[in-house]
């Protein structure tokens, strides 16, 4: 991997952002699940953040989405968000574009206070920004298995429960 071009700027995404979100995101993953996430997660007030990567000319490149879950445990209800999904144009994988994406995402989580991050995918990659099989393996959650890892953002957050999704991610293609 080299380094993500200097000229990438990442930002949170804006209302004018949709249309090139969804190019990024439907040619990334090769069909159009992924991008009816992202707006029904917006429709339903669902996203805690998302980010976009720009190029100097406006041109959207990459995308990251943060989403509101819930956890019950047993003193209550904790709120928590789940990464999903990530993509970044073609031309520019593996060059640092997601890496620098995810980075911000969890920055600003965390300066926002948030507690607790999941994310269902390679381990091998996202192990570099600390998330853990084994810290999500006391969750119950649809996702549960050997690519389901937690990040704990701070000491106090929760170490077990019943996850939560919010139901924009009940489409079956998204599996």
């Amino acid at each position: 991997m080299t380094a993500a071009p200097p000229a990438i700027n990442v930002r949170t995404e804006r209302a004018g952002d949709a249309a090139p979100v969804r190019a990024v995101l439907e040619s990334a993953f090769g069909r159009a699940a992924e991008a009816e996430l992202v707006d029904r997660l917006r429709a339903s007030s669902k996203l805690v953040l998302a980010l976009v990567a720009e190029q100097p000319d406006g041109r959207v490149v990459g995308h990251v989405a943060f989403s509101r879950l819930a956890i019950e445990t047993p003193s209550g209800s904790v709120a928590a968000t789940a990464l999903a999904p990530l993509a970044v144009a073609a031309d520019l994988r593996r060059r640092g574009v997601g890496a620098l994406l995810v980075r911000s995402g969890l920055g600003m989580l965390a300066d926002r206070g948030e507690a607790l991050v999941f994310v269902l995918g390679n381990p091998a990659y996202y192990a570099r920004f600390g998330f853990d099989v084994a810290a999500a393996a006391a969750f119950m959650s649809p996702y549960s298995g050997r690519h389901f890892m937690a990040l704990r953002l701070v000491p106090s957050a929760p170490s077990s429960g019943i996850i939560s999704y919010p139901s924009a991610f009940a489409d079956p293609d998204l599996g």
